[in-house]
């Protein structure tokens, strides 16, 4: 019967032939077990090459139960779902093999090994302080950082307590792993890699499904219906939205979908309307793992088969702009070089065009190199300073800005977001990205929709 259940599983979550197929969604305990097969694997294989990398021979990471460190976070067994107590993680690379202990009451699943007790010696801190002292580090990494967010974790007290516990001499080793965090974070494995295929498969499958006659039944469904129809999608397939979605629509009386609304509002609540531009923007985490898409549909008018060719034309214009952003996004390019690149070049080929994308893996708004803010088009300091890694994740996150003469020389904005793989071969869309309006109702011969 186990076998079968992958199976029973993909049947029970069927979705009409228009959509993408849907991969199967592991039962919670299968999850577990895959989740941990692949931290083993990035424990094993990926992090030894990143603390060589940046020259960093201990890293510490320390945080307290219910306050946990953004890194530590992705270094827990699938199983423990907080860290216990006051958890310290410490990695040393011998120069042969990394040495990974848990300065802690309890071994971390069978990670990392305990390496206090307390019945030896209380005091954690003291422990900690001898373990550094036995292997003598060149240098010490600890999770500050000025820019990142995600490599700021270790709390003040944590700090204190550190500091009065080692010795000068070891304090003076002490250096920022910010570089070594932001990495651990950002780089993605092989395996992850395509799994990250399938994951967005099932983000895709579950847009196509919401934004179809399925859902939505023009002059009748709202925007808050289709929003909350995601959110119990998600929830249905026991998988989780890591950020509310967005349905917004766009039409061609005045006012509707006005491109100059601000991003930090939420659009208005809409019913939706025959020949309506409506705009999803969709994020669902699964196996560690996050997406963050941008997808647009059209709702036929009575006797359209097809979107009119000017809004055709309009989903175009925002494919040249990925294509501008993406060839600029080569390994050690800063963020902030690729934005400048970018925007140079849609503005040369008169695309009016804004950039706001960013890595995504463990986090929506990934660790990693920020290529723009909505709210910042004139480059990122701090993290857009960041170089562009091999074997990343990110978000291609844009819109341009397109004047309709059809709709009384209205501008819209065609926001598109999709994720793409940066590898050493150059970049792809991991699932594909839009290339075709999704219709409302589907029709018999609509198919492919997502392409390179």
């Amino acid at each position: 019967m186990r076998k079968l259940l992958p199976l029973l599983l993909l049947l029970s979550l069927a979705v009409p032939a228009f959509a993408q197929q849907m991969p199967t969604i592991l039962p919670l305990q299968e999850r577990a077990a895959l989740e941990d097969k692949i931290l083993q694997e990035r424990l094993d294989k990926l992090l030894p090459t990143l603390m060589r990398k940046q020259g960093i021979d201990m890293w510490l990471v320390i945080a307290r139960e219910y306050n946990e460190d953004p890194v530590i976070k992705t270094m827990l067994p699938a199983t423990w779902l907080a860290a216990r107590r006051r958890t310290i993680l410490l990695f040393y690379d011998n120069g042969k093999t990394v040495e990974r202990l848990a300065v802690a009451r309890y071994d971390v699943g069978n990670l990392f090994k305990a390496a206090w007790d307390p019945e030896k010696e209380p005091d954690q801190w003291k422990r900690l302080a001898a373990l550094i002292a036995e292997r003598n580090p060149k240098k010490i990494g600890l999770n500050y950082s000025p820019n990142f967010g995600h490599a700021d974790g270790l709390a003040k007290t944590e700090w204190d307590n550190l500091m009065r516990s080692i010795p000068k001499s070891q304090q003076a080793k002490v250096v920022s792993a910010e570089k070594l965090a932001v990495d651990w974070l950002q780089v993605r494995t092989e395996t992850e890699l395509e799994l990250y295929e399938q994951i967005s498969q099932i983000g895709h499958s579950i847009i196509a499904q919401g934004f179809s006659e399925q859902v939505i039944r023009p002059g009748k469904t709202t925007t808050e219906d289709v929003v909350w129809w995601f959110r119990e999608r998600i929830a249905d397939l026991k998988l989780q939205a890591w950020f509310h979605p967005t349905v917004d629509v766009q039409r061609a009386n005045p006012g509707a979908g006005d491109s100059e609304r601000s991003f930090a509002e939420r659009p208005a609540q809409e019913v939706i309307l025959h020949g309506d531009l409506v705009h999803v923007d969709l994020g669902i985490s699964y196996l560690n793992l996050n997406t963050d898409v941008q997808q647009l549909a059209y709702v036929l008018k009575p006797g359209e088969t097809d979107a009119p060719d000017y809004l055709k034309n309009a989903l175009a214009t925002g494919n040249r702009l990925q294509d501008i952003l993406t060839s600029h996004m080569k390994p050690n390019r800063t963020g902030n070089e690729v934005l400048k690149a970018t925007l140079a070049q849609a503005k040369q080929e008169n695309i009016v065009a804004s950039i706001y994308s960013h890595p995504i893996g463990y986090h929506g708004h990934g660790a990693g190199p920020a290529i723009g803010m909505w709210d910042n088009q004139e480059g990122v300091p701090g993290t857009g300073d960041y170089p562009l890694q091999p074997n990343t994740a990110y978000a291609i996150e844009l819109n341009a800005k397109v004047t309709l003469p059809e709709w009384n020389n209205k501008e819209i904005r065609v926001m598109l977001e999709e994720q793409a793989a940066l590898t050493p071969a150059g970049i792809r869309y991991i699932d594909g990205r839009q290339k075709k309006l999704l219709l409302i109702p589907r029709q018999p011969n609509f198919i492919n929709y997502l392409q390179q």
